[in-house]
């Protein structure tokens, strides 16, 4: 039976003590609130489904990111345990002020709709400044935040009988870019990376064009990790975690060439593009993003994306006739569903291909 007792201030405290079971205490405003908590909760001890609310009633969200920020995004990569600091700040500023218990579908709903609409965002004088967020910003904020209620359910002991975030729709991926290089941009690209003065630019873009490597592939690479005689170069840490071998072309091959013999190269470094030194004296890899912006934009090609020319590569692979199990063993992608969003064929590539089918068929004798 439960035990409940009056507080000097009035309130009722409820305190229960059943063998098998940590004691659970709650404090209520009137003595029937507490003789219902007291019975329920004895209820689902006896049928064995009782769950301790009170640590999910006291922690809040604010706490619960800044304890998952500390403990869970350390273990991940340093881009994604940036992406979780990034994501984590409207959560926070939006959703903190609850507690695990209190935080239902129909809020987080609200947040994510709101979100969306941009009506989260003010002026510099406080008031609506609504500009939308995308979909893809407001679906990876909703996959930080269930994480967090999985990992609070399944290893810090936090009693919560479902995790809410699994009970609203999600915004839907965008759908993959669709952007290729025509032969006349692709001249264009060349000239002008190759006119800047840093040959390391060049050599990054046309490595990507030839092997489909992401740019954080390619800047991290180290001398070690190219075999210019067996025409591989093997990848140890990839987006997707798992290691993978690219084959290179003869072009791709001439290009290392040229990047390996580089003469500039310092003795401090085994990187292959490397930057200059920090104000720790540590060389970390060439970032070339605002010289990449810069350039792309005075030749008109503001919109073009360094991933596109990944999604180019990738494509031409598809062209040449590689299938599709041998374009993702140099691509890396997991599954043939996100391979299909970087391989858009040029309809007119497939014009040929098509007359010749039907060469073959009208050439074809019938039978009978």
């Amino acid at each position: 039976m439960a035990t409940l007792v009056k507080t000097p201030s009035g309130t009722w405290k409820a305190v229960i003590r059943k063998s098998g079971f940590p004691t659970a205490t709650k404090t209520f405003r009137t003595k029937r609130d507490a003789e219902d908590w007291s019975r329920r909760t004895e209820d689902e001890m006896v049928r064995g489904v009782y769950i301790q609310r009170a640590p999910a009633e006291r922690l809040t969200v604010a706490d619960a990111l800044k304890r998952y920020l500390a403990e869970v995004s350390p273990t991940k990569r340093p881009t994604s345990a940036a992406s979780d600091a990034r994501h984590a700040k409207p959560l926070i500023k939006h959703l903190g002020k609850y507690s695990l218990a209190a935080l239902t579908p129909e809020i987080i709903a609200k947040y994510r709709d709101e979100r969306l609409a941009g009506l989260d965002r003010k002026d510099a004088k406080g008031k609506p400044d609504p500009k939308p967020r995308s979909p893809n910003t407001v679906r990876l904020d909703l996959a930080l935040l269930g994480h967090m209620f999985n990992t609070a359910m399944k290893e810090w002991g936090i009693g919560l009988t479902y995790n809410p975030v699994q009970s609203i729709r999600r915004p839907s991926p965008p759908p993959g870019r669709e952007r290729r290089l025509t032969h006349e941009e692709e001249q264009r690209l060349l000239a002008a990376v190759d006119a800047h003065t840093n040959p390391m630019l060049g050599w990054i873009v046309r490595i990507a064009l030839e092997t489909g490597m992401r740019s954080s592939e390619i800047t991290t690479l180290r001398r070690s990790q190219v075999d210019l005689k067996r025409r591989i170069v093997r990848l140890l840490e990839t987006k997707n975690t798992t290691p993978r071998t690219v084959p290179l072309s003869n072009t791709a091959v001439e290009v290392f060439r040229q990047a390996l013999a580089n003469p500039v190269r310092p003795i401090d470094t085994d990187l292959v593009f490397f930057g200059e030194p920090g104000q720790d004296g540590q060389r970390r890899p060439y970032n070339f993003n605002k010289v990449w912006l810069n350039t792309k934009e005075s030749i008109g090609l503001k919109e073009l994306r360094f991933h596109d020319l990944r999604h180019e590569a990738v494509s031409r692979f598809v062209e040449g006739g590689l299938s599709d199990q041998q374009v993702a063993a140099i691509s890396g992608h997991k599954s043939m569903q996100m391979l299909k969003r970087y391989t858009h064929l040029r309809a007119e590539d497939l014009v040929d291909q098509l007359d010749a089918i039907e060469q073959r068929r009208s050439q074809k004798p019938r039978k009978g």
